[in-house]
């Protein structure tokens, strides 16, 4: 069982394939059958799964968000992030992602994103890989 810990600089809002470092994260473990969790320690971001072969996909689930979630006077969060909030929280901050014979069980068309709705920041994001017990 191993705990890596990434670092990320964002821009403003975006989605970002972070699929390689899953991948790096349970070859360095060893493990080949498992668990993986991808976990988000940040309120105004979050971790999906999601297509990863047409990028507008990732265009539009923003656009979809943002239209969900619109910045609106009547939010009373002094920092003026509430939408950021509001979409972290329907995103969620983790996925957990099977392994069988050391690789993720990931869909043909799916990658691991971090979503960032609050940027530009530096954000961390970590991958506890455990392996199924003996």
């Amino acid at each position: 069982m191993i705990t890596k810990e990434y670092t990320l600089r964002t821009d403003r809002e975006g989605m970002y394939n972070i699929t390689a470092s899953l991948r790096e994260a349970i070859r360095q473990s060893g493990v080949q059958s498992g668990l993986a969790v991808v976990h988000c320690p940040h309120t105004t971001a979050g971790v999906t799964i999601n297509e990863n072969a047409d990028p507008d996909v990732q265009h539009d689930l923003l656009l979809g968000l943002a239209a969900a979630f619109p910045d609106r006077p009547a939010f009373r969060h002094a920092e003026g992030n509430s939408a950021a909030h509001l979409k972290s929280s329907c995103v969620g901050a983790s996925q957990t992602v099977l392994i069988e014979d050391g690789r993720p069980l990931l869909g043909i068309w799916q990658g691991v994103y971090f979503c960032e709705f609050d940027g530009p920041r530096t954000r961390k994001y970590q991958i506890k890989v455990m392996a199924d017990p003996a």
